[in-house]
């Protein structure tokens, strides 16, 4: 149970933020601490060489405060949402007004491990199911991803639709994702264990798309679950208004990326990171240093894709154009500290979780917090 949780039912308007540069280093496992799921509607493919006006991001309230790493976000019907919180292992409801109701604990969930990144990550729900909840979890020998009866009186036990995921203290992945045919798009870190990102029969350092009993989706590139591979952690996904699969992945001494996913592309890792231009490597549509970005969550609309930058400790706001990605531009460097996920809520505005519980840095009374972001 969350002892130190507060609510913020009024949602106070914060004010605009400052526009900054950002700066940091690594990612989220080798981080300095600092002492101070469906595409969503929009106008496809705006042409655009730099973010424009109207999808510039002003802080406009705080939804939530006193949480506890707040991971992963699932929005009901109604306009509530569902929240993972990594280090508990628990699953809490934000309802329209502000309030916060604990659902329950995941069992099984091992999380909190000092410098660790794993625990209770990334949750969805089905298109048109509101009584299932999936969920990517730290067990003890390994991840996986589980489903749960989700009702009035709770989470039900944790069913595991797709076990083996390898696992260390770094590097887990996490994200869960739904198509509107219902097949769930799964993100692995490569569990420090980097040659793994390259065998495509291996689960970790991949883009996997299962069914929702955890089987193979029919059409896989590979026969298998691998929906794309060569990856070294990654922590958002998102699709665009025309159905194409975005997502961020942390670097290692290089960059940061922003890739466009395509069925069977092999991303690099670990023989490659960031653009090389190398023959049978597809390259990254944005890059960063690894001392400014850490990116984790993923959202896209207006065009536009929003990365929640971990080490950064800001928003960055990345122009899409169809297959191409403009120049990020960065929003409230330091204002919020570690940002974690980004999440567009149905009324249009972004959800926007801080990640200062998680051990990087000194965590302000009020963390973590959701912030509702208006464009």
């Amino acid at each position: 149970m969350v002892e130190r949780r507060t609510f913020l039912t009024g949602l106070a308007t914060v004010g605009a933020a400052t526009l900054l540069g950002c700066g940091g280093r690594g990612d989220d496992g080798k981080s300095t601490p600092r002492t101070s799921a469906t595409p969503p509607a929009e106008t496809p493919d705006t042409p655009s060489a730099a973010v424009p006006t109207s999808t510039s991001p002003r802080v406009a309230a705080t939804v939530a405060s006193g949480l506890n790493v707040p991971w992963g976000i699932a929005f009901l019907a109604n306009g509530d949402a569902l929240v993972s919180q990594r280090d508990e292992g628990t699953v809490v409801r934000i309802s329209t007004e502000g309030k916060v109701t604990t659902l329950g604990e995941v069992g099984g969930v091992v999380g909190g491990t000092p410098g660790g990144e794993g625990g209770l990550l990334g949750i969805a729900l089905a298109p048109g199911d509101e009584s299932t909840l999936f969920a990517y979890i730290t067990a003890a020998s390994d991840n996986r991803v589980v489903r749960m009866r989700l009702s009035d009186n709770g989470l039900g036990k944790p069913v595991a639709i797709l076990p083996g995921i390898p696992t260390s203290l770094h590097h887990h992945g996490g994200r869960l994702l739904f198509d509107a045919q219902g097949r769930l798009y799964v993100s692995t870190g490569d569990a420090e264990q980097s040659e793994l990102a390259q065998d495509k029969g291996s689960f970790a350092g991949k883009i996997m798309r299962i069914t929702q009993d955890g089987a193979a989706a029919t059409g896989n590139p590979f026969d298998n679950r691998t929906w794309s591979y060569g990856h070294r952690n990654i922590e958002g996904l998102a699709f665009d208004a025309r159905g194409r699969l975005w997502a961020t992945e942390f670097g290692d001494k290089k960059s940061d990326e922003l890739n466009l996913i395509a069925a069977g592309g092999n991303y690099g890792w670990p023989n490659v990171e960031g653009r090389s231009g190398a023959a049978g490597y597809l390259d990254p549509k944005a890059v960063w240093q690894t001392d400014e970005c850490s990116p984790s969550g993923l959202a896209i609309t207006r065009s536009t894709a929003f990365v929640g930058a971990l080490q950064g400790e800001c928003v960055f706001a990345v122009p899409l154009k169809a297959e191409r990605a403009g120049t990020p531009k960065a929003y409230f460097a330091g204002d919020e500290g570690r940002i974690r996920s980004v999440t567009t809520a149905p009324d249009g505005a972004l959800w926007v979780t801080t990640s200062n519980t998680d051990g990087r840095r000194a965590p302000g009374k009020d963390d973590d917090r959701i912030l509702r972001v208006t464009l």
